[in-house]
């Protein structure tokens, strides 16, 4: 008897795609989605990578606020290398325009929104490809997959944003498409006694390597992304709970085992060098990551949730109003063939592992799971799609030899005459589903928090009206040589700005732009000196912690104490209006007079949105004119 072997599902054969909505098109979506995101949300979107990549694109006189962790090597260097190249490129480009002209400095400040909206579209882009590679390009439900993708507000909240999380996310999701899953598909043998097995990585060791190195850049980049990795692999290697499970043979074991460590090892080179490039040092930040987290506990100072946060917050937020869907997709995936129900079964196993290993840990935050959503959104489109559609054929099947001679007449990717339609159903909630999408897309985009970003625009162009020489030079890359001397010598100050608020309230450098406008900001560095568990830990308190537990004795024995001031006196002093009471007391007291302000100027204030979870955020963001400089303007 012949040997046969069992060809592989439809999911896997090579066949056109044809997605429903071209790259070209996500592209230019997620650049409207940048280019119009006008709110803040939380300060590692410019403190993790812009910071040091404004750093290393102009230079350590260019005035870039390098955090903590950046002093103890803890973050790897690719992220700030991707933005700090973008930033050289806005900075050479924007130079066919005029000396001090503000299209320059915006084509800078607007750059690394372009190459992070680029990135999010490949996200998108993937997750309709690995949709594709479950349920085929034709199916509604992965038509479903990039529609919930692109309709998320989360997705459009953040994936233009320049997290580390938002290129984990695309990493991870690329990652996934090229991951040859027919590790986890029914293992195709021979019937034939004694016959080898199949091996389900012939011509695949191409994809299985760029979805390795895709991988091992997610987890450098940062590190729990490992905890996604190790679930596939090891689902792939037990089959534990797979259909068709039986082992994979030794050869195809070898042969994973060895392009793993190949491509691991080619993606740590890249990141050693990157980081003794920037660090001027050999250094390895995810180890030091992992050890310095250890050893200093620190996670619980950046605050505490309790262990369901994923399941009861995470979640929701990120999936929003296809949460309905996407709860019983994990725990019971909705598939058509064993294959299918093997990849499923896959991607919901890591996401639940995820979830799981990262609730243990004490301080959580959405963005940690946001990896997850490609994956979420694949695994719930089916029951999506049933519950919003309904198909039909639009025509009788042909027979088969119509049909033959039907695909043989029509271009290659065009539906024959028997192809399905998908009508709506469910309007209603459909149209509210997308209702409320948009509503929290668009509140979360224009109205939720958008004074931080208002305020440095508001200084950056006081400081061009008020320095004009300062800005007249060809590239940001001159700007390390650069003084803040103007032809008025009585215009100087030693401080353009001081924020007065919960550190890290606002973008820094990256939107700053000129060195010359110096600011000080309250600081909240971690207590790198105490031990977890230690009186010493408890009671630290930081800089901005001192100033809102007693606002009056910090301004007058710290921040201006008499004959070592922390700082001198301010063009413009700027912080939420709840502090406006504290100052005046302020002035009236020895300390306060003796700096000459008569009378503090509202000249700015921004709108910060209807609600804030930090009671030292409510209420609109000022910005007051000491009136000590000249220039200083009058309006209110």
């Amino acid at each position: 008897m012949a040997g046969h072997q069992r060809a592989p599902s439809a999911s896997f054969k090579s066949k056109p795609r044809l997605s429903p909505v071209p790259l070209r098109d996500i592209v230019i979506l997620r650049l409207l989605n940048a280019l119009y995101l006008a709110t803040f949300f939380q300060p590692d979107e410019f403190f993790q990578a812009l910071e040091p990549a404004w750093r290393l694109a102009f230079g350590p006189g260019s005035g870039a606020w390098l955090t903590w962790e950046w002093h103890h090597q803890l973050r790897s260097s690719l992220h700030p290398l991707l933005f700090s190249g973008a930033y050289m490129a806005a900075d050479r480009l924007s130079a066919v325009f005029p000396p001090g002209n503000a299209i320059r400095s915006a084509a800078v400040i607007v750059s690394p929104r372009i190459l992070q909206a680029i990135i999010a579209a490949l996200g998108d882009w993937y997750t309709w490809h690995l949709a594709s590679n479950v349920y085929g390009s034709d199916s509604n439900a992965s038509f479903f997959a990039l529609f919930m993708q692109l309709l998320n507000p989360w997705q459009w909240y953040c994936s233009t944003r320049t997290f580390s999380n938002s290129l984990e996310t695309t990493l991870t999701v690329m990652a996934l498409c090229y991951w040859p899953w027919q590790l986890v598909g029914v293992a195709p043998y021979s019937i034939k006694e004694n016959s080898k097995p199949f091996n389900v990585l012939r011509g695949k060791l191409w994809r299985l390597r760029a979805s390795l190195c895709l991988a091992a850049l997610a987890v450098v980049l940062r590190p729990t992304n490992i905890l996604i990795w190790l679930t596939i692999v090891f689902i792939a290697l037990t089959r534990i709970t797979l259909q068709g499970n039986s082992p994979l043979s030794f050869g195809t074991v070898l042969v994973l085992f060895r392009e793993a460590i190949l491509c691991g090892s080619l993606v740590v080179g890249l990141s050693v060098l990157a980081d003794r490039f920037y660090f001027g040092e050999w250094a390895f930040p995810p180890y030091n990551w992992l050890t310095f987290n250890i050893s200093k506990s620190l996670a619980v100072f950046y605050g505490r949730n309790p262990w369901h946060y994923y399941l009861l917050q995470g979640i929701p937020l990120l999936c929003t109003t296809s949460v309905p869907f996407v709860v019983p997709a994990l725990f019971k995936p909705s598939s058509k063939t064993a294959d299918q129900a093997n990849i499923l079964r896959t991607l919901s196993y890591a996401v639940l592992s995820t979830v799981v290993a990262l609730s243990l840990i004490s301080h959580k935050e959405v963005r940690f799971i946001y990896p997850l959503l490609p994956v979420l959104s694949v695994l719930a489109a089916p029951r999506a799609a049933s519950f919003f559609t309904s198909v039909t054929r639009t025509s009788p099947p042909p027979s088969i030899s119509s049909a033959a001679q039907i695909s043989a007449s029509q271009p290659s990717g065009t539906k024959s005459p028997a192809a399905r339609r998908a009508r709506l159903r469910n309007k209603p909630l459909l149209f509210t589903a997308l209702g409320v999408n948009i509503v929290l897309a668009g509140y979360l985009s224009f109205l939720h928090q958008p004074a931080p970003l208002g305020v440095l625009s508001f200084l950056r162009q006081e400081y061009e009206r008020i320095h004009p020489s300062a800005v007249h030079h060809a590239h940001l890359t001159h700007y390390s040589n650069v003084t803040t001397s103007t032809n008025d010598d009585s215009n100087k100050e030693d401080l353009f700005a001081l924020f007065l608020m919960p550190c890290h309230s606002t973008p820094w450098r990256s939107h700053l732009v000129y060195p010359g406008l110096s600011a000080y900001a309250l600081t909240c560095e971690p207590p790198l000196h105490t031990q977890p568990n230690t009186p010493e830990r408890e009671l630290y308190r930081d800089e901005a912690d001192r100033f809102y537990d007693n606002p009056i004795p910090f301004l007058r024995q710290e921040l201006f104490a008499p004959g070592n001031p922390v700082v001198p006196v301010p063009r413009y002093i700027v912080g939420f209006e709840g502090i406006e009471p504290w100052l005046g007391e302020f002035l009236n007291t020895p300390e306060g007079k003796r700096l000459g302000i008569s009378q503090l100027t509202r000249v700015w204030a921004g709108f910060n949105g209807f609600f804030n979870e930090d009671w030292r955020r409510e209420g609109y963001m000022i910005v007051w004119d000491t009136g000590l400089y000249e220039g200083s303007v009058t309006r209110a």
